[in-house]
């Protein structure tokens, strides 16, 4: 560890802050996820696994769906509840849980949010959990990194990268390392944030599981979910992003990947 003072998350802890990081204000990726679900006749129920501040799971009740956000941090549901109303935010690990067999028509879970499931144990658990909350038929769609991007490419790795904003009048700086730990075969991130009203840096420590498409093809169909769209993009976080109309494509190589599966044994 460095000097820098230690947080459990700085933008999980200040969801303010983390909209000011990450501002969607077309509503990008919520407008993909619905064209996603519209394409494929999903139902109206849909589960928002990770939903973070909200602002996806409120974009898709505007769209007319019923829609439940859940997560594991409590200040983000409730800044949630106060700034996207409209859907019904729970607390939920997505490591594993219970909110009804069959109670969605849809699961979605967006930003990577799958990848905090490191171990194979953790993902069964995932998985298993999302064909319990599916109604027959109904889908699963995420959004993520992309393992397969890694191998033999490391223009994303080991090199610090720098990123600035302003938020509430005070300039923030995030410095971001991202390093390979290929035994565990997840993407370790570092990032420290620093600010200019004085405060002491905050180093964050996270991790994503780097998943293959064909091992994510195999997973899905050990629990019943077939595949029906498996591609690096376009999507929300890609270069250049989803726009409306365009279709999927059929390459697996860029840093995102996306996937609609649907349930086909209960």
């Amino acid at each position: 560890m460095t000097a820098a003072a230690v947080r459990r998350n700085l933008l999980t802890d200040n969801p303010e802050l983390y909209e000011a990081r990450f501002p969607d204000p077309d509503r990008l990726a919520g407008r993909w996820t619905e064209d996603c679900l519209r394409r494929h006749g999903a139902g109206p129920r849909v589960l928002d696994m990770g939903c973070g501040t909200g602002r996806d799971a409120a974009h898709l009740h505007g769209a007319g769906r019923s829609v439940t956000g859940a997560d594991l941090s409590e200040t983000m549901l409730a800044h949630a509840r106060t700034h996207h109303p409209g859907p019904e935010y729970v607390e939920a690990d997505l490591h594993g849980f219970d909110l009804g067999r069959g109670a969605f028509d849809a699961v979605v879970c967006l930003d990577s949010a799958l990848l905090y499931c490191h171990t194979n144990d953790q993902l069964d658990a995932f998985l298993s959990s999302c064909r319990r909350a599916l109604a027959p038929g109904g889908l699963l769609v995420a959004e993520m990194r992309n393992g397969a991007y890694f191998l033999g490419r490391t223009d994303l790795l080991d090199t610090p990268t720098v990123t600035e904003f302003t938020w509430q009048g005070i300039g923030y700086r995030s410095t971001t390392t991202l390093t390979v730990d290929r035994t565990a075969q997840l993407l370790r991130r570092t990032r420290v944030w620093t600010a200019d009203d004085g405060s002491q840096p905050v180093e964050q420590r996270s991790a994503w599981r780097l998943l293959f498409p064909q091992e994510l093809r195999h997973l899905l169909a050990a629990h019943g979910l077939e595949v029906l769209e498996l591609h690096d993009g376009p999507g929300p976080r890609t270069e250049p992003p989803w726009q409306e109309g365009r279709l999927p494509g059929d390459t697996t190589g860029a840093d995102r990947l996306h996937v609609v599966a649907r349930l086909t044994t209960h």
